[in-house]
């Protein structure tokens, strides 16, 4: 478990760098930051900051809970994108997602 959740860690931090532009430093905090934000979304309703595509900060409350999500119906065939996070936005009952490179910070 620990060591697939560095693995996972390691890989967010290169796609960072690699697409981003960031330092190594820059990108291992912003993919510890995307990781605790995803681990914390899958047990509650999370208040977390991310900068839009226009440059704004936005506050969202999101969860990747199942419990506390609406069922989905019928078969996801978009292509899967792993630069961005998904969420369920609890605000306005829909799933919303964010570029993981813009994750300001988790309340």
């Amino acid at each position: 478990m620990k060591k697939n959740l560095l693995h996972e860690v390691m890989l967010l931090a290169w796609q960072f760098v690699k697409k981003n532009g960031f330092s190594m430093s820059e990108a291992l905090k912003c993919a510890w930051a995307n990781i605790k934000l995803k681990v914390a979304m899958k047990s509650k309703i999370v208040k977390f900051y991310f900068q839009k595509v226009d440059g704004s900060p936005r506050e969202a409350y999101g969860t990747l809970n199942e419990k506390l999500m609406p069922t989905t119906t019928g078969t996801d065939k978009r292509a899967k994108n792993d630069t961005v996070q998904t969420y369920f936005d609890t605000e306005v009952n829909d799933f919303r997602c964010f570029k993981k490179a813009n994750l300001l910070k988790m309340a």
